[in-house]
């Protein structure tokens, strides 16, 4: 089953997939190394893919993706990140998944958006849309990479939200990787109110998982076959066998202590969702040149997450938000 929706892919996804596979098979040969540069390489007009060394990290689609054939035209897309890679090579993220076409790898939607008297549905992809501005950084090193992106939000021609994108990896370690996430919305002329789904709370930042086996969801309180809703956490891991591999790995979404309303409602789901719920199911408005800031870390890592791993993996995040308020 999970072969014969890969091939069914829709055309804009299935030429992505073959030149991001042959950008990394082309690519002269090296051996692996947590010290290898990272690179920014542009695999098509509208995705900008992110190298450590000769190892796929991620895709950054800027551009608007087209959807699969016998798809609506209006489930196409954009200013979202797909695919994210395993340490070992592994597709953890997946794109116009067939039982919620709107799911788009690593992204940040709600489904209820007030901008003065109107209601948009972001999430579902209704009457509103994210663009791609222009880029803010794209500056890489053997230390770290780091993506800035301006985007809007528009209705029609009118832009109505500016929003900041910032993404920020880091060497990978024998058996993780991070990758930081932060972003930034303000309301240009009129108030921005924003809204989960009534009683999931699902609306805000989102990652959907590639096909699978083996699915386990881990939360502070353990490991648990019920998917969650309206659950307030600081971070959830989602771990499987990926790619048919025969080994497990993962992600977990981890949430910076300064979040807005610390720590924000939550929806897990076992078919292949975790969702961090911001501002949860009671509605939150902002007024115009209002910023809104959220942080999170993307923990990736090699083998099933723990409660003992993950929460390890949450330690470090604080103290590496400590150390770089410290810098400043």
């Amino acid at each position: 089953m999970n072969e014969r929706r890969t091939i069914r892919r829709g055309r804009g996804a299935r030429v992505l997939s073959l030149l991001f596979t042959a950008v990394v098979f082309c690519s002269p040969a090296a051996k692996p190394s947590a010290a290898d540069s990272f690179r920014f390489t542009n695999i098509t007009d509208k995705s900008l893919a992110l190298f450590e060394g000769t190892r796929p990290v991620l895709v950054y689609n800027h551009g608007v993706i087209q959807p699969p054939a016998g798809v609506a035209a209006d489930r196409a897309r954009s200013t979202y990140v797909h695919p994210i890679y395993g340490l070992d090579g592994e597709v953890l993220t997946d794109d116009f998944p067939k039982d919620h076409y709107a799911h788009r790898g690593l992204f940040w939607g709600w489904p209820h958006i007030r901008i003065g008297t109107e209601h948009y549905d972001l999430w579902d992809l209704r009457s509103i849309e994210q663009r791609f501005e222009r880029w803010l950084a794209r500056d890489t090193s053997a230390s770290a990479a780091t993506l800035g992106v301006q985007n809007g939000w528009y209705v029609g021609g009118r832009k109505v939200v500016q929003e900041e994108v910032w993404l920020r990896a880091t060497p990978s370690a024998k058996n993780e990787r991070v990758l930081d996430v932060e972003l930034k919305w303000t309301p240009i002329s009129e108030p921005l109110t924003l809204q989960g789904a009534a009683e999931k709370s699902y609306g805000g930042l989102t990652l959907r998982f590639a096909p699978r086996t083996n699915t386990v969801i881990t939360t502070p309180s353990g490991q648990g076959e019920k998917d969650l809703l309206i659950t307030r956490l600081p971070w959830a891991d989602f771990s499987a066998r990926f790619g048919g591999r025969a080994g497990a790995s993962g992600a977990a979404i981890l949430v910076a202590p300064d979040h807005p309303d610390f720590p924000p409602e939550w929806m897990t789901r076992h078919y292949g969702l975790l969702c961090v719920g911001w501002p949860g199911v009671e509605p939150k408005t902002f007024q115009p040149g209002e910023t809104m800031r959220c942080r999170y870390r993307v923990w990736i890592h090699r083998g099933a997450g723990t409660v003992e791993s993950v929460s390890q993996a949450y330690r470090a995040y604080e103290q590496s938000l400590r150390q770089a308020s410290k810098e400043k």
